[in-house]
């Protein structure tokens, strides 16, 4: 059995900081259960099995989380890969700070010090890399 969502996945600030927390086991270990996530939080964090299984359901119902079923026992992943999500989230900024434009971030992030020369440099060349792998016949 197989519980899927339409890849919806809200803003990361509507992750709290529990959820967040389980986010980083579940991308790290891949396909686990409630009980592994919660044995991986631990010794920083000692929480019931049904704290960790009421947060996994809300990361699943915000559309972060999906769920195979082995025998009864809930297998949890990732419902798309953290640089995916990451990139949905900068994507959403770009939109909403930036009317859409890449440059304007960009340019932001490097007068506010977010970016600095050498960051710039490696980002053009993997455009560039990216440009020539795809046949980027400008």
């Amino acid at each position: 059995m197989r519980n899927e969502t339409d890849g919806n996945i809200n803003a990361p600030s509507d992750l709290g900081e529990l959820e967040h927390a389980v986010m980083q086991q579940v991308w790290l270990k891949g396909p686990c259960t409630a009980d592994a996530v919660r044995e991986s939080l631990q010794p920083d964090r000692i929480l019931k099995d049904s704290t960790i299984r009421t947060v996994l359901r809300r990361l699943e119902e915000k559309g972060y989380v999906v769920h195979d079923l082995d025998n009864r026992t809930f297998l949890y992943r990732a419902a798309e890969a953290r640089e995916r999500v990451a990139a949905k989230a900068v994507k959403r900024i770009m939109d909403w700070f930036c009317n859409g434009s890449a440059e304007e971030l960009l340019v932001g992030m490097v007068d506010s010090a977010v970016l600095d020369k050498e960051e710039l440099q490696r980002l053009a060349a993997r455009i560039a890399a990216r440009g020539k792998s795809k046949g980027d016949k400008r």
